[in-house]
């Protein structure tokens, strides 16, 4: 059965179809809040409050996206309400002194040695105010408008705590890979 049919039973509140959607998504979703919370516990907590919402909200869904791509929205958007209900909060940005960043005069250089998910550890270590914007960016894909609503944050900031982020990133990898910093 295709997920539109999926979707068109579930609006209709048919539990046999929302537990086929379920169970379509649950790992993939379990895995996008792991990455967030980094607890097994209140990663299926938010993925479950994801599903949740998801179903109490899919009136909404247009189809505008796919609905693996909205549903994950939802779910790190409740992967972020959890951290920030920990009082875990990103740190507020001074607008003022944030410059533009251009993101094609980088310069990326690190080992070929470094693999995606010695990439995704060094991420989690990073501070959180680089950590999320991180994620969201070279993990999630997401793209700088999208940061910034999901964040609550400018455009201008998620450029420049991504570009930040990036350099923090290189900067670990490069230590790690040769010893030092340089």
């Amino acid at each position: 059965m295709l997920t539109t049919d999926i979707i068109e039973q579930c609006k209709r509140n048919d539990r046999k179809a929302q537990l086929q959607l379920y169970n379509k998504y649950c790992d993939g979703m379990y895995h996008v809040a792991f990455r967030f919370l980094k607890n097994t516990f209140e990663a299926e907590e938010a993925m479950h409050e994801g599903f949740i919402n998801a179903f109490a909200k899919l009136h909404q869904f247009t189809g505008d996206v796919t609905f693996g791509a909205w549903l994950k929205r939802i779910v790190i958007n409740k992967s972020l309400d959890m951290i920030k209900a920990k009082k875990a909060t990103i740190i507020p940005l001074n607008e003022e002194v944030i410059g533009k960043v251009d993101e094609d005069t980088e310069d990326w250089d690190v080992g070929d040695e470094v693999t995606v998910e010695h990439v995704k550890k060094t991420i989690a270590e990073l501070p959180e105010k680089y950590r999320y914007p991180l994620m969201l960016f070279l993990i999630e894909g997401y793209d700088h408008q999208e940061i910034s609503e999901i964040l609550n944050i400018t455009e201008v900031a998620s450029r420049t705590m991504v570009h930040r982020g990036k350099k923090k990133l290189q900067a670990q990898l490069k230590k790690e890979s040769y010893g030092t910093g340089s």
